[in-house]
């Protein structure tokens, strides 16, 4: 699993839709469902329903977003540490 993986999958949870979602990410829509379909097979779990227009979470899609949210939000923070420690100080 890649962190790429990751905010593609949490793209399309707020987007609905795979068109939208790849819009939103500039990349094409064959590219991001190859990658959704890689994290799928590695977790051995459906994350999205397609059987319907807009791309629908799964119970296990559901449990996913969330937890994927919260690694985001980590990681985020992880970034501006290392931002304050990497800041010259002033004397």
């Amino acid at each position: 699993m890649t962190f790429d993986q990751i905010q593609y999958f949490i793209a399309i949870a707020e987007c609905n839709t795979y068109f939208d979602a790849a819009e939103e990410l500039n990349i094409s829509q064959s590219a991001l469902s190859k990658q959704i379909i890689k994290l799928e097979k590695e977790l051995g779990v459906a994350l999205l329903d397609r059987s319907r227009r807009k791309a629908s979470l799964t119970p296990a899609g559901e449990t996913f977003y969330q937890d994927a949210l919260a690694l985001r939000r980590q990681y985020e923070i992880m970034n501006l540490s290392l931002i304050h420690i990497s800041e010259p100080t002033r004397h």
